[in-house]
């Protein structure tokens, strides 16, 4: 019987999934041989996994979009990379969404039993690795600066909020962004690099490929050295309407690459997969279809992702 190791936090979420572990667990043993781990602090996830991680054949994580890209930033250092299994239990959700996962428990764990894997691109900033988003500028900071009480009360509504008070003094991003072919160099709202036909919620993306080893990447004008309102409305209205329709339009910059630097200031903090990861500049790759997830097969999901 393959192994399994089910990783959560116990205290996260209002603690649902802690109610629910007797049930996970024994319906993982159905089909694995299933060992449980807690984490205990910020970043144990990690560290369990990168000691103990390529014993097991699946690692299931339950938990938000940050707790996810933890798994994925430590399974990425393994040698042996196992299949990943995904309980959505967070906030936002972005990932479950974009890879038709339910936040419903039971279609969770079903997905995982009875599911598919699907080898989902990995994005490696620096020395960080995140399966989704890239991102700094407006709005950037609400995911990790929104305080986990305010969370639990209004949902994602609270990085609305959060995001909404920072509209009027948020400064430009001076940066210089380099890929093979070209560069540009200019004031910007906000930079984002996706992976994800969801973000922040919201479908930004639908026509994101997640297998093809390219990131999308979109820069919005502005010209002052403060984001002006104008140039806020237009980030706003991409989160809402999506991207790609605002491709080839005055003020946005789109580029799909697999790879590109940025030179920014040392006092810009990147968001990675909705964690702050670092300040300053950076470079950036995609590793093509480096971490298996699974994925819901009754409607032939794989096939969609790949061609959405």
């Amino acid at each position: 019987m393959e192994k399994c190791l089910f990783i959560y936090n116990p205290q996260s979420g209002k603690c649902k999934i802690k109610e629910k572990e007797g049930y996970i667990v024994e319906r993982l043993s159905e089909k694995f041989d299933v060992e449980v781990a807690h984490s205990q602090y910020a970043g144990h996830i990690g560290e369990i996994i990168r000691e103990r991680g390529a014993e097991f054949d699946l690692i299931v994580g339950a938990g938000g979009d940050g707790t996810l890209n933890e798994i994925i930033d430590a399974v990425m250092s393994l040698d042996k990379k196992p299949t990943l299994g995904y309980i959505p239990s967070g906030t936002v959700n972005d990932v479950a969404h974009s890879l038709f996962i339910s936040k419903k428990l039971k279609k969770a764990v079903d997905n995982i039993l009875k599911g598919e894997t699907f080898s989902h691109d990995v994005m490696k900033i620096n020395n960080k690795y995140g399966i989704y988003v890239c991102c700094a500028g407006l709005f950037t900071e609400a995911s990790y600066a929104t305080d986990q009480k305010t969370k639990k009360k209004m949902g994602k509504l609270a990085y609305f909020f959060h995001g909404a008070k920072g509209m009027f003094t948020t400064k430009a991003l001076n940066l210089k962004l380099s890929y093979d072919g070209g560069e540009i160099e200019g004031k910007y709202a906000i930079m984002l690099v996706n992976n994800s036909r969801y973000t922040a919620g919201m479908k930004i993306n639908k026509k994101a490929s997640l297998n093809d080893g390219l990131v999308d990447v979109v820069l919005v004008d502005t010209k002052k050295d403060r984001v002006s309102f104008g140039s806020a409305l237009r980030v706003m209205f991409m989160f809402l309407r999506g991207f790609e329709r605002y491709i080839g339009r005055k003020h946005f910059h789109h580029f799909l690459v697999p790879a590109f630097s940025v030179q920014l200031g040392n006092e810009v903090t990147i968001n990675l997969d909705g964690e702050k990861i670092s300040a300053g500049s950076f470079e950036a790759s995609v590793i093509k279809e480096a971490i298996n997830i699974i994925v819901p097969k009754k409607e032939r999901l794989t096939k969609q992702i790949k061609n959405i």
